[in-house]
């Protein structure tokens, strides 16, 4: 438990959530075709390198989150800390969008994986959207410039130990 937000490990029960929030409009804007990435999302169930969660709050599940190996998913990061790890989320429930939990949830996760002793955590949000760049500076993310990774230009972002 972080805090107001509590991270649990996906499983394959979770798999019809994840489907239903990947088709939802506010999603699909960002992570694109939802089929492409369900398949990418339930094929790293099993993967050792990739930890999936559901983050979840008092009223129940709203979004996804994967923390990734960075030496096994180094897009183009350039060099990091052996032991940096990469994120990505999600929030799935329409109505926890624009409510502050990206940023608090952002930060609770970093906090925890970094006392946990990973050195940096570093994500690489589309520069075109607004809100998931200004999560991340409010969780203590700082802009380390743009980086060109297999889905096009992202803004690497990082956050130290």
């Amino acid at each position: 438990m972080a805090g107001r937000y509590h991270f649990r490990p996906m499983t394959t029960a979770d798999l019809p959530l994840i489907k239903q929030w990947l088709a939802s409009a506010h999603v699909r804007e960002w992570w694109g075709d939802p089929a492409e990435q369900y398949a990418l999302v339930s094929g790293d169930l099993d993967e050792p390198a990739m930890d999936q969660f559901i983050v979840a709050a008092d009223g129940g599940d709203f979004g996804y989150l994967q923390c990734y190996d960075l030496t096994a998913w180094n897009s183009g990061f350039g060099a990091q800390p052996v032991g940096a790890r990469g994120i990505d989320l999600f929030i799935g429930e329409p109505d926890m969008v624009a409510c502050g939990h990206g940023s608090a949830l952002i930060r609770a996760f970093a906090e925890e994986r970094l006392a946990q002793g990973a050195p940096r955590i570093v994500t690489d949000p589309d520069p075109a959207n607004a809100r998931a760049v200004r999560a991340y500076e409010k969780a203590g993310f700082q802009k380390i410039g743009m980086v060109d990774t297999p889905d096009g230009p992202a803004l690497l972002m990082v956050r130290d130990a």
